[in-house]
């Protein structure tokens, strides 16, 4: 089994996509499609101008040298351009288990199956490399796009956390869809299922 490694620049790729590790000089590439506002309506950090995005980037690689979370960049193979942005977080080598997120895509790659690949690369790196037991998830209980993703990559639905959020209206609360993926189910199952929806 081998431990996840903050120091390390891992890359994963398949024929779609590239992961990377993010790095200060993605910002030039990644500003030219962080613009679109409603990339960012669900985060608490934003990155739709270049002042946020560098800010963004910088915090994302300040927690990976916290060894708190693993942000990745991403690269679209077959446009040839930067696409968006993921990352592993809440890695825990005594309980065995990640979290998956942060995840952005740029307009113009939303819906065309990059999302799926991404999650593919992702999903074999954590349980078949780290050999983690269980994947977690979460989304804004009103963010139907992104459970809508979760679901159509295989993630099962475990429950509510209620009032997480603050509202994205800034009135109120909202409540934390949670979502995971457990080793036995991705080697029984979803691996099969979700490379079949890859091209």
């Amino acid at each position: 089994m081998m431990i996840l490694n903050f120091s390390e620049d891992y890359i994963l790729e398949n024929e779609r996509v590239r992961l990377l590790p993010l790095q200060i000089s993605h910002i030039k590439e990644l500003i030219k499609i962080s613009k679109e506002e409603s990339i960012w309506i669900h985060f608490f950090e934003k990155g739709n101008n270049i002042e946020s995005l560098t800010n963004y980037v910088i915090s994302a690689i300040n927690y990976r040298n916290l060894k708190k979370e693993y942000p990745f960049v991403i690269y679209d193979k077959s446009k040839k351009q930067f696409a968006g942005c993921t990352r592993l977080y809440d890695y825990s080598e005594e309980l065995n288990t990640i979290k998956l997120g942060h995840t952005w895509l740029g307009k113009d790659f939303q819906g065309t199956k990059l999302n799926k690949n991404v999650k593919y690369l992702l999903f074999d790196f954590a349980f078949n490399k780290l050999q983690v037991e269980r994947i977690g998830f979460g989304a804004y209980s009103d963010n139907e796009v992104s459970i809508a993703a979760m679901l159509s990559v295989g993630c099962k639905n475990e429950g509510v956390l209620r009032n997480m959020f603050p509202s994205i209206d800034g009135i109120g609360r909202t409540d934390a869809v949670l979502m995971s993926i457990l080793k036995d189910e991705w080697k029984d199952s979803i691996r099969v299922q979700l490379k079949n929806k890859l091209t």
